[in-house]
Order: C-alpha cells, then sequence, then structure tokens
C-alpha cells in the first residue's frame, strides 16, 4: 500500500512517501512552504492524488513524556482538516525525536545549512513513515493506534 507521511510546520511542512511494497520510503522535495493550514491540506492532498497513496500518516508532536502540548494540538486539527480535504483517514503517529534523527541522517550526508533547511521537514516525515511502516510490519492485519475519519460538513 503507497502512503504518505507529512511532517506539519508553522511555516513549512515535509512530506515523504513509499512504495507499494512498504519498503522504500523517500523524502519528497520541495518542501510545502505555506503558513495557510486550508492550502497546506489542499497541497499535501493534491501530492497524496498525483503519488497514487491509499493512506496518509501524519506526525504527532508529543513532549518527551508523552504528553499533548499546544503544538500536538494544533497537529490534530490539521489532521483533521486533511482527512476532511482528502476524503480519507489520515493516522496520527507519534514523532518525538524525528527532528534529531533526521539532523543526524543529513549530517552524515554532509548537507548543512540552507541545503539543510531545504529537506529537514521531507526527511523527518521519512522517519515518521519509517517508523509507522516499521510498527505495520509488526501488526499485520492490525488497525493503527489513533485514525481520524473524514468529517461531513456542518448543516445549517
Amino acid at each position: 500500500m503507497k502512503w504518505l507521511a507529512v511532517d506539519y510546520g508553522d511555516a513549512r511542512t515535509g512530506l515523504a512517501g513509499c512504495d507499494a511494497s512498504e519498503t522504500i520510503t523517500s523524502p519528497i522535495t520541495p518542501q510545502i512552504e505555506e503558513k495557510s493550514m486550508n492550502k497546506v491540506a489542499a497541497a499535501v492532498t493534491q501530492v497524496a492524488v498525483q503519488r497514487g497513496a491509499e493512506g496518509i500518516v501524519c506526525g504527532l508532536p508529543k513532549n518527551m513524556d508523552g504528553t499533548e502540548g499546544s503544538r500536538a494540538a494544533k497537529s490534530r486539527r490539521f489532521a483533521q482538516r486533511l482527512a476532511n480535504t482528502a476524503g480519507r483517514p489520515v493516522v496520527l503517529w507519534d514523532e518525538r525525536r524525528t527532528t534529531v534523527s533526521a539532523t543526524a541522517i543529513l549530517a552524515d550526508n554532509d548537507t548543512f545549512g540552507q541545503k539543510r533547511k531545504a529537506r529537514l521537514d521531507s526527511v523527518s516525515a521519512a522517519v515518521i513513515l519509517e517508523s509507522f511502516l516499521n510498527w505495520r510490519a509488526h501488526h499485520p492485519g492490525e488497525e493503527p493506534p489513533e485514525q481520524l475519519q473524514p468529517q461531513a460538513p456542518e448543516q445549517p
């Protein structure tokens, strides 16, 4: 199954995808450079359609102790908006330490400065996707712990 992962941010949003066998993940560049939640959701939906993604995974930034703060609340709002825009469920996935891992990956590949800034969020999305796919490989047939379903617009 093809998946699209999203590392949602205030100014930049990173994306990553995988092949249908769920074995190869890769960052998608360029990152989305947009602040409007609606525009980001629309752009992610467009990429999902173009790439034939059957599922979407959105990073959920939890605190190191597992609690959720204001950033997680904003990511939840975005994920629900994305589910509504894309018309498909969105899996929320714990993204603790993904930026640290992504920074290390880029440093190991001698990617610094502006080049790092241009790729960091997409590499973080790839780390999120790899974590999720690893979970799926070890939990065949199970539903992810947390999914948001598309909601119909409220009727007047």
